[in-house]
């Protein structure tokens, strides 16, 4: 069960020199993500696209844009949830009347429900649209953790179509695969686990590092599809380093700084994320310097 492709792009949010959303960069890095990098899917005002500083208007606006710029040449996903459940319906329906291919949300975060209130929450969104749902389950962010139990439960919701796991608990991706495989596709949600969950049968990657490396993720998630699992690993090991650079300090300022320093207009980060201090940026220049992008 395939729903959004391979690889899906977690996508930045361009900044301008005062910090507001820059459309025109925006379209230009869609553009350089589906042409350049092939990606198949663009997840828009996710984690890596800065979306606690993002107004609602904002977030729409950007997908008006991302949209436009894509001209139907990739999937496009859109991060809609919060802790909020009310608030996670209304710009749930806001998003889905904008003809997107699939929303995102995210397990709630910082009131930390139990799991009987978390199945609550995304069934609720889930009966008051039509838009497939990708779950995202970032226990290392939210301090909520979706169990097998709840993502079993959740599955029998027809449009609950795909998780992103992002907790590494491969024995839980194990037992989707089994038991759940075809109600619900499984994606990582971390580059490096990538390939330990493609063994596991999940079908692809949401990804950072796709932003700069996508072509090459892209031939390693081939590889593996065509049962070339050498091949596979051998890109996943020489990868393996940048995997690691998107995570130096907090996402998205790694690969908001490699961006920036390969030339691509991205813009700073908002408050209180911010640029890249002197000893992480040397750290990170030596790695991509060692894989020959600079």
């Amino acid at each position: 069960m395939n729903v959004f492709g391979k690889l899906i792009t977690a996508m930045v949010t361009p900044f301008d020199e005062n910090l507001e959303v820059n459309h025109r960069a925006t379209s230009e890095l869609v553009r350089f993500l589906i042409e350049e990098q092939k990606t198949d899917a663009i997840l828009v005002s996710g984690t890596t696209g800065e979306s606690p500083t993002l107004s609602s208007k904002e977030k729409l606006e950007l997908v008006k844009t991302v949209k436009k710029a894509a001209q139907g040449q990739a999937q496009i996903i859109v991060g809609c949830g919060s802790n909020n459940t009310r608030e996670s319906i209304v710009f749930s329906q806001e998003v889905c009347k904008l003809q997107v291919d699939g929303i995102m949300l995210v397990a709630p975060y910082y009131n930390k429900p139990p799991i009987d209130g978390m199945y609550t929450h995304f069934s609720m969104v889930a009966y008051q649209i039509d838009c497939p749902i990708l779950l995202y389950n970032v226990p290392g962010r939210t301090a909520s953790d979706m169990s097998y139990e709840l993502i079993e439960k959740l599955a029998a919701i027809p449009n609950i179509k795909a998780l992103k796991e992002a907790s590494s608990n491969l024995d839980k991706v194990a037992m989707i695969k089994k038991n759940i495989d075809q109600q619900m596709a499984i994606y990582s949600g971390n580059d490096n686990m990538t390939l330990p969950i493609l063994a596991l049968g999940g079908v692809g990657v949401v990804s950072v590092a796709s932003h700069f490396i996508g072509q090459e993720i892209k031939d390693m998630l081939s590889a593996w599809e065509n049962g070339d699992a050498k091949e596979a690993l051998d890109i996943h090991l020489k990868l393996l380093p940048l995997f690691q650079s998107v995570f130096l300090t907090t996402n998205p300022i790694p690969v908001k700084e490699t961006l920036n320093i390969l030339g691509l207009e991205v813009g700073g980060l908002r408050p209180p994320l911010k640029d890249m201090s002197g000893e992480d940026r040397t750290k990170l220049l030596k790695i991509l310097k060692e894989a020959k992008l600079v």
